[in-house]
Order: structure tokens, then sequence, then C-alpha cells
């Protein structure tokens, strides 16, 4: 008797579990289905603009993050920068329609907001981290009249999609799923993980919060279409010869030390600022050495 009890409540508790699984992945699927297709002309992106410097900046977060993910000290700089902070198309507070999210479409998304501002006047540099650190590199190869440089942290570059997904083997439970043929099921399913039980310690508790901030369609597409498909080394051919500066911490198990290190030889003025033992969020540890470097190298001495 006892035993078949312990059965019922085992079969209740899996029954639930399947409901909230299902429930949960059926409202994200019906939200992207039913949203609107993207119109860039009604569509802007959500940004701020922070500063009163005479030099700009554009600040272009990686995957799941927020223009928040720069806030961080961000005080030291507003006064020498004006800094324009952007959410990608599809995450943070910008909107989040049907889309591929290829990178044209995040590259033509930026550069209607950066025309209206008025950062394409070639004083301004843009810093990117990890999906953004692509599509840093990507705008600029696209309007190198606009830009004094790029600052790429934590960029994600490899020979291939096999390469990517053996990297990936290595790194956390969750990130095997996310890269797996059970992808977009896992996306759909984020809201249940994304919660403080499973907070990466590399991650503040606020870029946390805002990691959630995207649908299963804008991640998952943005990981192939941009991360992906981009061939980096052909896409920069025409930049080799401008200012790059590489930031990239030794115990990234995102973005490889050794393929940045590689990368990073194709261009002769470009500098690669070693962190040992720096992760892959490197710059929520070390805000101001990533200030104090870009200063140094795109106005000091550093040439």
């Amino acid at each position: 008797m006892k035993y078949i009890k312990i059965k019922k409540m085992v079969f209740l508790a899996v029954l639930v579990i399947l409901v909230l699984f299902i429930s949960v992945a059926g409202y994200q699927y019906l939200t992207v289905a039913l949203a609107p297709e993207y119109d860039p002309d009604t569509m802007p992106l959500n940004y701020e603009i922070v500063g009163k410097g005479e030099r700009n900046i554009i600040l272009i977060h990686g995957m799941a993050g927020t223009k928040d993910y720069w806030k961080k000290d961000l005080e030291q700089v507003t006064g020498t920068y004006r800094l324009l902070l952007v959410d990608l198309l599809g995450f943070g507070d910008s909107p989040k329609p049907q889309s591929e999210y290829t990178l044209e479409i995040q590259l033509a998304a930026l550069e209607n907001i950066i025309t209206n501002e008025g950062f394409n006047n070639g004083n301004t540099l843009i810093l990117g981290h990890s999906m953004g650190a692509v599509i840093s590199l990507a705008l600029f190869a696209e309007r190198p009249d606009w830009f004094r440089g790029a600052t790429v942290i934590g960029l994600p570059v490899f020979e291939g999609k096999d390469q990517f997904l053996e990297q990936m083997s290595s790194n956390s439970f969750l990130d095997k799923l996310a890269v797996s043929s059970y992808g977009k099921v896992f996306c759909m399913l984020h809201p249940l993980y994304i919660v403080k039980w499973f907070k990466p310690k590399n991650l503040t508790d606020d870029v946390f919060r805002d990691s959630k901030k995207h649908t299963w369609q804008s991640y998952y597409n943005s990981l192939n279409e941009v991360i992906l498909k981009t061939d980096l080394y052909a896409l920069t051919k025409n930049i080799i010869n401008r200012k790059i500066l590489f930031i990239q911490g030794t115990d990234d198990k995102v973005a490889p030390f050794v393929n940045v290190e590689k990368f990073a030889k194709s261009f002769p003025r470009a500098k690669l600022m070693e962190i040992r033992d720096g992760d892959h969020q490197l710059f929520l540890k070390v805000p101001l050495e990533v200030w104090k470097a870009i200063d140094n190298y795109f106005d000091g001495k550093s040439q």
C-alpha cells in the first residue's frame, strides 16, 4: 500500500513538471509566433546616451546581454566620452519581432541609431563584448570612415561550427544543451533556468536578471547567424591596418584565448591585452582596467 502511494506521488510530481515545461515552452513559442514581422522603420532599437565628452564610444553587448551590461563604474569615463549604449534587436528592451536576426539586420538597425545621433563623424570608437564584439568588427568593416577604431572583449572567433561545438562540449551542462540539437527547446525554457539558483558566479545580479530579456528566436538565430556563420577573417580584410584593441581572458571558456591570439596577428597595428585568469565576463571584474586600456591605446602614447 505504501509503495503504491509513493508511486502515485512520483507520477503526480512528474506530471506537474511535464505540464510546467509544456506550458512555459508553449507560451514562449506563441510569443514569437504571434509577434509582428520586423519593420526597421517602426521598430527602432532601445538606447541611451550618457556622458558629455568630446570623444564618442558605442557600446555593444553580447549574447543575452543588454545595454546595462556596461554600467559598472561607468562614471569613470562619462566626463571624457559621450557614450551610446544600445540594446541589440531581440534583446533587452529593444523590439523582439519575428526575424532571422542576421548580422546584416543587426548592422542596419544599429546604423540607423548611429547616424541619427551623430556617432558617424569619424571620431567614434566601438566597444563590443562576445557577440557584440563580432558585430563591432563587422560594423567597423562596413563603415570604416565612421570610426577611429574598435575594442573587442571575449571575441568568439572559430574556424567553423565543429570547433565551436567542441569548445562548448567542455563547458557546463546548460551550455551543452544550448548548442545541442535541442537548442531551440532549451531556449524556450529559459524562464525556468534563469533563476538565482543557476546564476553563474561571474555574472552580477543585475546582469543575470537582464539575461532573460530575449526570445528563443532572438537567442537561437543570433547564435547561428551572427556567431557561427560569420567568417571574421574574410569580413575584416579591409580594416587590417586600422587600430583594434583585443582584450581577452586566458581562462575564457566560451571564446578561447588561443583563437583570438591567432586572429589578432592579422592586424599589424592591433594590440592584444591578455588578462591572466580572466574569463568571458572579465569586464564585470576589471572595468577600470578596460577603460584605462582604451584610453591609453587610442589617446595615449601607444601607436
